[in-house]
């Protein structure tokens, strides 16, 4: 009988089982999928000699995250790869916002729009060296995360905490009015907000896009060498070093109470895998509790909470196999690992606004990436691995282009959609089409079928407005990672932090279940223990 069962072997489920197998624990993860990684997986599934990112490809917050760095992975073969420019937003017209890997040099792409905008580009960027690092461990590290918020206070105060704390709050539009006179810095924090289901207008979007711009700028948006398995890869390895298993093909259809204690998991094949300290769930909050927990078990303010659990966007993604390179208008865009496509702050406005009322849009955001200028080993020499993300609402009401998509994502819909992906990406790099070799399309009940966290296409885990963040996540009242069942711990990106590649919901999750099991836990449960039957005996 091992010590803890993960559920689901994605990034966060790995990251909490090496943990765990690092306290000396026994630990059995098992995944419903072929291989592990969840939303972090390579294939050569478009064309031979192609290697292409089924979801998640360039990972900022990997690159960032503290709970990674702990684990080493570079002695399991991991190494990283970057682009020559980290992120390019070119318009229509030939200019170009490029985020470079050097801070002076992004300063002089943001001057060619206005001048002076270079100026306050590195005074963000100062910031960001003032408190980048506690920013970090604050947002990596459990809820409320009491000596981080401590130390981040003390420098906050420092350098302006008012001033600071309005700018996290400030929808990216605002930001980038207040900063920028061009479009060239409000571009760059714009589609980076737009990264999560964060429109221009909302609150806290501006916050979010200097994060992500920030991280840009000093770590870059990084790619693993070879292909996205290979961190997930270097996760297992480590993780079978240290004893643990990994199990694939393993579907967990329930998890298995008794006396309000979580001790065991039944699998689709009827295996019954007991737990003899924890069962932690990488998967998503609406899974965990409206399927594989029974209501009984659960209380009432939860589950009418969970009523009111939002998802975040859909997605709809394609792959293509290139025989050249991308041919972009701007010349900025050529070097770019990820590119953004967008007419502007008001053309990502549109488009959240689309969103917003159910209709998928016309001109669709599309966040483009090229794979093998990033990683020179995804594809012959001279051709591109690319792909491209847009997103599309959930429920579709109506279409504002004029295919008459429906949401149905038949086959017409899908070629329909991909159809209108490429004529955005043709619009800045005409004879893009020429160059496809072959595409891959992956619409939104696709990638929940490769993934069941992918509750119809959403890869955050849940939005990441701030009704639904830190305290408020996955509902009201909870930010941790525990759950009302003993010995069962939330581990996924329905978790605080949220979504993205980092491993803090599985390392809080983890740490959660070291906690309880820590030798002063025990005593003081055996205390409580002592207490209760010395008052049933006086």
């Amino acid at each position: 009988m091992p010590d803890a069962v993960v559920i689901g072997a994605g990034p966060n489920g790995l990251v909490a089982a090496n943990l765990l197998a690092d306290a000396g624990w026994s630990v059995e993860v098992l995944e419903a999928q072929a291989q592990p990684g969840g939303a972090v997986r390579s294939d050569r599934g478009v064309l031979p000699g192609y290697v292409h990112d089924v979801f998640s490809a360039f990972y900022p917050l990997a690159a960032a995250s503290p709970v990674l760095a702990a684990l080493d992975l570079g002695r399991e073969g991991l190494r990283w790869s970057h682009a020559p420019s980290v992120l390019a937003h070119p318009l229509p017209d030939g200019r170009c916002a490029v985020l470079e890997r050097g801070p002076a040099d992004t300063a002089r792409s943001l001057d060619a729009f206005a001048a002076g905008d270079g100026e306050a580009w590195t005074r963000l960027c100062g910031v960001w060296q003032r408190l980048g690092p506690d920013i970090v461990d604050a947002l990596f590290t459990p809820f409320p995360p009491v000596r981080a918020a401590a130390r981040l206070g003390l420098r906050v105060r420092a350098a302006g905490g008012l001033r600071l704390a309005r700018m996290m709050t400030l929808p990216v539009r605002r930001l980038g009015e207040e900063e920028f006179a061009g479009e060239g810095g409000r571009l760059l924090l714009a589609g980076n907000a737009l990264h999560a289901d964060l429109a221009p207008e909302a609150a806290g979007s501006g916050g979010y896009g200097w994060l992500m711009s920030m991280l840009g700028q000093h770590v870059g948006f990084p790619v693993p060498v070879g292909g996205a398995s290979a961190l997930p890869d270097a996760l297992v390895a480590r993780l079978r070093r240290l004893g643990g298993t990994v199990r694939c093909g393993q579907e967990v259809v329930e998890v298995v109470v008794r006396g309000g204690r979580a001790v065991a998991v039944r699998t689709a094949g009827g295996e019954s895998v007991p737990a003899r300290r924890a069962v932690l769930a990488d998967v998503s909050a609406p899974a965990l509790y409206g399927r594989l927990v029974d209501a009984r078990h659960l209380p009432s303010q939860l589950l009418a909470g969970l009523r009111r659990f939002q998802w975040d966007f859909a997605t709809f993604k394609l792959d293509w196999a290139l025989d050249r390179p991308v041919p972009w208008t701007a010349r900025g865009a050529v070097s770019a690992g990820t590119v953004h496509l967008a007419d502007g702050v008001d053309g990502l406005t549109r488009f959240a606004a689309h969103l917003a009322t159910g209709h998928v849009p016309e001109e669709p955001f599309v966040l483009f990436g090229q794979m093998t200028t990033a990683d020179a080993g995804r594809s012959p020499p001279g051709t591109e691995s690319a792909w491209a993300y847009t997103h599309v609402p959930h429920v579709v009401r109506g279409d504002a282009g004029d295919a008459g998509i429906t949401g149905a994502w038949d086959r017409r819909e899908q070629e329909a959609m991909a159809d209108r992906v490429e004529a955005q990406v043709e619009r800045y790099a005409p004879g893009f089409r020429a160059a496809i070799r072959a595409r891959r399309v992956l619409a939104p009940p696709t990638l929940e079928t490769l993934d069941a966290n992918l509750h119809g296409g959403a890869i955050n885990g849940g939005t990441a407005a701030m009704h639904q963040q830190l305290v408020f996540r996955p509902v009201p009242g909870t930010g941790r990672p525990e759950t009302p069942v003993r010995g069962l711990y939330l581990a996924s990106a329905s978790a605080h932090p949220g979504g993205g590649v980092h491993g803090a919901p599985g390392a809080n999750a983890a740490r959660a279940a070291l906690r309880t099991w820590s030798p002063h836990a025990l005593l003081t449960r055996a205390q409580r223990s002592l207490n209760r039957r010395g008052c049933r005996g006086s």
